[in-house]
């Protein structure tokens, strides 16, 4: 604090409860000095080059009065309702034109001069004249008067302004709540309908397998009626008299019967009392001759049968020797 050099021995400026700072060419207050003194209640700043008060002077809340006349103080910190016991504020000859809102909250404020300053039209007609002090109380009275009136419509736009800001909130929450409602449905309905579009293509597929097992059925069907029909023309044909062997067997026996029937008579011409008889001399005839070529094939067909018999013997063993 080079510009304060004047006062860094701020124990000589202390007395008793009062701490005289004036007429020091200060333009800085020395807070941190002065938060060591907290039994000076009274500090009388008047008379410097003081332009601003810091947030940190209202800290010292053992403050009881403060003398600020003749200083340069364009405006006062925003926390300065802190001082809450201060009781006597000098803030003549200034250049405040408007004060902090907090100034409401000073409670145990009784004395306070405003005069020569540049104060709003409403805030110096609350302030008046102040030229005494029965008027400086007054002024304290009707200032934190208009201060709280004040307060009170900043507290009312405050509380405009949270309730907005809530409502806002509200809707943004619900706006949100809405986005995430139309994103849950979107989502349930994109998975219903990927769920249908399985469900299409699981009975899609069931029914080409059902189409496949029912043609495979029909193809067996058709096959086991095919080879049925085939099994019956088969057997049809097969129980179906031939028409050569049919007519070869009906050959055959017809000739069979017209041997039984020639044996028959030749037999009766031969072994009865009618071989005598005209039409049997013939048939006695030739049974006789067939009789007799029949013994005389009869060494013919022994040789026969024996050379048969032979080669038969002959190809067998040849076979033999041949596997072997």
């Amino acid at each position: 604090m080079s510009k304060n050099s004047k006062v860094l021995n701020l124990k000589d400026k202390i007395s008793g409860r009062e701490a005289d700072l004036s007429l020091c060419n200060l333009t800085e207050v020395p807070v941190r000095e002065l938060a060591l003194y907290t039994k000076a209640t009274f500090v009388d700043l008047s008379c410097n080059n003081i332009t601003f008060l810091p947030p940190e002077f209202c800290n010292l809340i053992h403050l009881v009065k403060v003398d600020l006349s003749k200083n340069q103080l364009t405006c006062l910190p925003d926390e300065l309702g802190n001082l809450t016991s201060l009781q006597h504020l000098d803030l003549y000859n200034n250049k405040l034109s408007v004060l902090p809102v907090s100034f409401s909250q000073l409670r145990s404020l009784k004395w306070l001069d405003l005069k020569d300053n540049p104060l709003e039209v409403e805030l110096a007609k609350a302030a008046g004249d102040c030229l005494d002090e029965k008027q400086c109380k007054l002024c304290a009275t009707k200032v934190l008067q208009h201060m709280r009136v004040l307060q009170d419509e900043v507290d009312r736009e405050q509380e405009k302004r949270l309730l907005k800001e809530k409502e806002l909130e509200k809707k943004k929450e619900a706006k949100q709540r809405e986005r995430e409602a139309k994103e849950k449905e979107a989502r349930k309905k994109e998975k219903a309908e990927e769920k249908e579009k399985r469900r299409r293509e699981y009975n899609s597929q069931m029914a080409v397998a059902a189409n496949r097992e029912k043609q495979m059925k029909k193809n067996e069907e058709r096959k086991k009626k095919n080879g049925q029909a085939a099994a019956d023309k088969k057997a049809a044909m097969e129980s179906a008299p031939k028409p050569g062997r049919s007519l070869i067997g009906l050959l055959f026996k017809l000739l069979l019967l017209l041997l039984l029937g020639l044996a028959g008579v030749a037999a009766a011409c031969h072994l009865t009392d009618l071989q005598k008889e005209a039409m049997c001399v013939p048939v006695n005839v030739a049974v006789d001759y067939g009789l007799s070529w029949a013994r005389e094939q009869q060494g013919v067909l022994r040789q026969l049968l024996q050379n048969l018999s032979a080669a038969a013997k002959e190809f067998v063993e040849s076979q033999h020797a041949s596997k072997n």
